[in-house]
């Protein structure tokens, strides 16, 4: 019993050290995401900050509620995605650790 519990012990740090890694690996990865069939785009990264915003100039004439709302959807799409890339590192960073079922990392 003790052997498992220190084995157990030494895979939750490897998983803590290698959660630390991938927070900083996601820093550094940006997402793109795009409204209006392209017309606005958003770079974010895995850490939520955006990075630019690209609008195009045919939309500057347009009306403001409208070019607003795409750069919602822009924003949004490259949120939703930046969700799915951070699932699937931390993910792959958890594999084979025992978790209790509903236990997720990060606690």
């Amino acid at each position: 019993m003790k052997n498992q519990i220190a084995g157990l012990m030494r895979q939750a740090q490897q998983v803590q050290e290698n959660m630390k890694k991938i927070q900083e690996t996601l820093a550094d990865i940006q997402i793109e995401g795009s409204s209006g069939g392209g017309l606005v785009s958003v770079i974010v990264t895995c850490r939520h900050d955006v990075k630019s915003i690209k609008i195009d100039e045919s939309l500057l004439s347009d009306d403001k509620d409208m070019l607003e709302d795409l750069v919602v959807a822009a924003l949004n799409d490259a949120l939703r995605k930046v969700d799915v890339v951070s699932k699937e590192k931390v993910s792959n960073a958890t594999s084979g650790f025992p978790l209790p079922d509903g236990m997720k990392f990060p606690f």
